[in-house]
């Protein structure tokens, strides 16, 4: 079965600097070794690692030359990532081919019935909706029962072996990675910190904030207030994945305050992964990502927070039973190989399916 995995504009699939999409998508296609599978991304510096990549030029010529490679390719699967408007642009090109729409993040809920319609019967050139947690389906069916029989959910993975350090020993460290944005809970953070960082003077914190370049103006002045406790606050802008994991793999908690429903919460298996005990919000799929194996903060105040942290401090027992578990958990749980299975399955299940209504 050929598979084509198409990245939305913008996504380089680099190896060095991904962003989550990228990187569930590089994590998913090493855990399956059967598939022959190729990936569509924009231009960059051959920074791709050794999938099969087909680079497109990020100029208007991107769409004509996506369809030509496909052309070229003639794939059994088409794996649209995240753009709807691309997705149907191309995959009506392609009626042959079982074409799915990956989602990351959820699809805008219909403002009326008129646009309502409107979705669903553009969801007739699908042939199925991915999405990245049982909460972001059950979220996608309350806007579009209809749509239940084809649509499915694959957990993010995550490759512990590039995240995996010891649970014992940690650096008295409160550690962040997301991106520079209310959504992610960084102001909530930047206020909880100070109370914090007062009452526990061995303590440090370190923010690493991606997206500075775009989110820069807005987490700045949040940040600023944190400058009067010197090297005891680092904040990393738009670090490197290899940067932001050596932190992780230190660090003896993690914070996910997301104040919004994360799709799944890649940062959050990352520092279950790394050895970290982990506070999180709890919102969307992170329960679904971390289990009965982090702090879930009810009470998502700056305050709350606070409260979190303050318990993880005062109990360091409680803090290694939780990574311990928590890593456990995700090297159970969350495998590329588990998943990739999941994904293979489901691929194959819609081939089937969509052959035998071809020959009804």
């Amino acid at each position: 079965m050929k598979i084509a995995v198409v990245l939305p504009p913008g996504c380089h699939f680099s190896l060095s600097q991904p962003n989550s999409m990228e990187t569930v998508v590089r994590t998913l296609a090493q855990g399956d070794s059967q598939a022959e599978l190729r990936i569509f991304c924009c231009d960059s510096d051959n920074d791709h690692g050794d999938l099969s990549v087909h680079p497109l030029p990020t100029s208007k010529k991107r769409m004509a030359a996506l369809e030509q490679a496909l052309e070229d390719f003639q794939p059994d699967v088409i794996e649209f990532h995240q753009q709807l408007k691309q997705a149907l642009k191309i995959a009506r090109r392609f009626p042959r081919a079982t074409r799915f729409l990956y989602r990351h993040n959820a699809l805008k809920s219909p403002r009326n019935l008129l646009q309502k319609w409107r979705y669903e019967h553009r969801f007739r050139q699908i042939d199925g909706l991915i999405f990245v947690s049982e909460a972001g389906r059950r979220d996608f069916l309350s806007d579009f029962p209809s749509q239940e029989q084809k649509t499915y959910a694959v957990p993010n993975p995550i490759n512990v072996d590039l995240w995996h350090a010891p649970v014992e020993n940690r650096e008295q460290v409160i550690a962040f990675a997301g991106r520079a944005m209310a959504e992610k809970g960084v102001d909530l953070i930047c206020a909880a910190l100070p109370a914090v960082l007062d009452r526990h003077p061995d303590w440090r914190a370190v923010l690493m904030l991606n997206d500075w370049e775009t989110r820069g103006d807005w987490a700045e002045p949040h940040i600023a207030p944190l400058a009067r406790y010197g090297d005891r606050v680092r904040v990393m802008k738009s670090a490197p994945l290899a940067e932001v994991s050596a932190v992780m793999k230190k660090a003896a908690i993690a914070l996910t305050p997301s104040t919004w429903a994360e799709p799944l919460g890649l940062t959050a298996l990352e520092a279950h992964a790394a050895g970290a005990a982990l506070i999180s919000s709890g919102r969307g799929g992170l329960r679904e990502a971390s289990g009965p194996h982090a702090l879930y903060v009810d009470d998502l105040t700056s305050e709350g927070l606070q409260t979190a942290i303050e318990a993880l401090i005062a109990d360091p027992a409680q803090r290694l039973a939780m990574a311990r578990a928590a890593q456990d958990y995700v090297t159970r749980v969350h495998t590329p190989g588990h998943r990739a299975q999941q994904l293979r399955q489901l691929r194959e299940q819609a081939v089937q399916r969509k052959g035998m209504q071809r020959s009804a």
